[in-house]
């Protein structure tokens, strides 16, 4: 089946997060019914017909009661991640989540307590921080450095940050939201060696795992070595790949038992059992766990690369001070402007306001990317023109 992702849906009225212009001006403050979004990390493209059709089967049997997975959800599970990772998934490694920021919650409460120290790598995905601090735990950033464009681990400073007893657990986001990094096989390890010097588990959030970009290989954190997945959690979910966010399905993969059994207490200290996952969200994954799930994948990613490929040549062509390195994955476009406008506040309130379009500004990432913009360019090519030509024009007038 061939799909357009040229296609222009308007999801306006539909309670979107996104595009809904009152709840655009609920949480970003920013008013007005001509605003293009390209903030929220969802995409503008219908996902698969498999899941359409799914839902639709579901939901004329008439009876939404309490729902579980059963052995065909984890054989879903277990071909995606062995033909694409050559991971073999065990189903009792995995808890269902509704979310992967909630099962960050769990996990912090379940391996830390109030006081102790967990790492992140700003500028990151900004519910890691809150997380941490809403938890009474306290942030220890390892900052990104950035070479020529191109972020790297500070391994060094890492190693000193990991060596405080109180540092308990480092999260790492794989692929890294905003900076679009795909981590090599080797970074990774180095990053591993170390937390396992110092009993560090490592939290990896691969939400972004399926989305990587032409010339560029995801390794899940899972098949560096035992030695490595016994101190780890790995957080991965279908909703980026396949657009399926409101479903909130994220599976929490375990291999540690007695690590496992901590995080399963704690859900059932809140919900007095471990939850139970979106009926609809079963049979979606059922769907796209599959040979028409790659199908669709692979020509959503040839589409992505085409759009991150068209931010390359309109930043060079029209935007020249503007600094831009095409990310190895993500939909997720990470932009310096820090040559355009030297005051990130008066940056953020130009695109808002004179450009209306509404994007994250680097600042929610921590202090390292005041002067950056987060752009989604999972949308069709047109609305992503339309985007950057509003910028421009806001900036270089």
């Amino acid at each position: 089946m061939k799909y357009n992702f040229d296609e222009i849906i308007d999801r306006r009225g539909t309670n979107s997060l996104k595009w809904d212009p009152k709840l655009i001006e609920k949480h970003m403050d920013v008013k007005g019914e001509d605003l293009l979004p390209m903030w929220v990390a969802d995409m503008d493209f219908r996902c698969p017909q498999g899941v359409i059709d799914a839902i639709k089967k579901r939901a004329e049997h008439g009876i939404f009661g309490y729902s579980m997975p059963l052995d065909e959800y984890y054989s879903a599970m277990n071909y995606w991640y062995q033909k694409r990772y050559d991971w073999e998934i065990k189903s009792e490694w995995v808890i269902n989540s509704p979310g992967i920021v909630p099962a960050l919650n769990f996990i912090i409460r379940a391996l830390t307590d109030p006081g102790d120290k967990v790492i992140i790598q700003q500028p990151v995905y900004y519910p890691f921080k809150s997380s941490i601090e809403n938890n009474d735990r306290v942030v220890v950033n390892n900052s990104l450095i950035s070479k020529e464009g191109k972020y790297v681990m500070d391994y060094e400073d890492l190693e000193e940050k990991a060596r405080d007893p109180k540092c308990k657990l480092i999260i790492l986001c794989s692929p890294h939201n905003p900076v679009g990094r795909v981590w090599e096989k080797e970074e990774l390890k180095k990053l591993g060696d170390i937390c396992n010097k110092y009993n560090v588990i490592v939290v990896a959030d691969e939400i972004h795992s399926d989305l990587i970009l032409s010339g560029n290989k995801h390794t899940t954190y899972g098949v560096l070595g035992k030695e490595f997945e016994n101190k780890s959690v790995i957080c991965t979910a279908p909703s980026k790949t396949f657009n399926l966010a409101a479903l909130q399905i994220s599976n929490i993969i375990i291999p540690n038992k007695e690590i496992r059994d901590k995080i399963e207490k704690q859900y059932i200290k809140s919900f007095m059992m471990a939850p139970l996952p979106n009926i609809f969200a079963i049979d979606a994954v059922h769907s796209v766990y599959s040979k028409e799930g790659e199908e669709w994948l692979e020509q959503l990613l040839t589409y992505l690369d085409g759009n991150a490929d068209f931010i390359d040549v309109f930043v060079k062509e029209k935007m020249p001070n503007v600094r831009y390195t095409k990310p190895e994955g993500t939909y997720l476009a990470w932009l310096d402007f820090r040559e355009v406008e030297s005051d990130y506040k008066e940056l953020e309130r130009k695109i808002s306001e004179d450009a209306k379009v509404v994007l994250d500004g680097g600042a929610m990432f921590g202090s390292e990317g005041e002067g950056f913009i987060r752009i989604n360019y999972a949308c069709p090519r047109a609305i992503l023109e339309e985007g950057l030509i509003r910028i421009k024009k806001a900036l270089f007038k």
